[in-house]
């Protein structure tokens, strides 16, 4: 462990994760050390960490994690974009079943990486999830999303309604595994509620993953190996519900 703490630590975050809780009770236990905040796109968060672009940094599950410690934060509710006068924005809320047959668009940023995708994935994929939002717009299909992405690329002319059978979209905290910083160390005391000092010069175990973020880390590595084999295809595989 460093005997002095960085004048900087830099929080990475993906799109719709939310920083702001973490960022006002660092800033009030430590307006010594700057909470630089760095967004970071959803494919690279994981490699951000690895390559120190980034100090700790705020993802979603699957991801490949390999040499990160990971902290399990919240699970957030997934949910289906479709146009206001979509048939299914009639309901408060959906089943998978309700999707069956209708078209899904699966950006290649997808967050979710489900090995079952409800409705019937549309070959095309949009590079983005800001993209897809325009096709779900324009009447082309369905986008199934964590809830606060849906709320990041909110319009008037779409809504959203909560899969109820839907796995939910973990989020975590970040960082290489093995011995951290003093910095480092003080914010995962601020993630794990720890009072002012109680983490400050002590080392922070690298905490064991979950089963069920091993599992989603398995699932993870066998999608990339899966799109290694098919990307020159361009068409998402065959996904079966979990």
């Amino acid at each position: 462990m460093t005997s002095s703490l960085p004048p900087v630590l830099r929080l990475g975050y993906v799109p719709g994760a939310t920083p702001a809780k973490w960022a006002r009770i660092w800033g009030e236990r430590r307006p010594d050390v700057r909470l630089e905040l760095v967004p970071v796109e959803a494919g690279r968060a994981a490699d951000a960490v690895r390559k120190g672009v980034v100090d700790v940094a705020l993802l979603r599950l699957p991801a490949e994690t390999t040499g990160l410690a990971v902290i399990a934060l919240y699970e957030e509710q997934v949910v289906a974009v479709v146009p206001q006068e979509h048939h299914t924005a009639a309901a408060d809320e959906l089943t998978t079943a309700d999707l069956d047959g209708e078209p899904t668009l699966l950006p290649l940023d997808d967050a979710l990486h489900w090995d079952g995708t409800p409705g019937a994935p549309i070959e095309h994929r949009p590079e983005t999830t800001a993209a897809a939002v325009e096709l779900v717009a324009a009447g082309l299909g369905v986008l199934i999303a964590p809830q606060s992405l849906a709320r990041l690329h909110h319009r008037k002319d779409l809504t959203y309604r909560p899969i109820t059978d839907a796995p939910p979209s973990p989020v975590v905290l970040t960082f290489p595994a093995g011995e951290q910083s003093d910095a480092v160390a003080e914010f995962i005391g601020v993630v794990r509620g720890r009072k002012t000092g109680s983490s400050r010069g002590q080392a922070e175990p690298a905490p064991k993953r979950t089963a069920r973020e091993k599992t989603l880390a398995k699932q993870a590595a066998r999608a990339a190996a899966g799109k290694k084999s098919t990307g020159s295809k361009g068409k998402p595989g065959k996904r079966t519900r979990r």
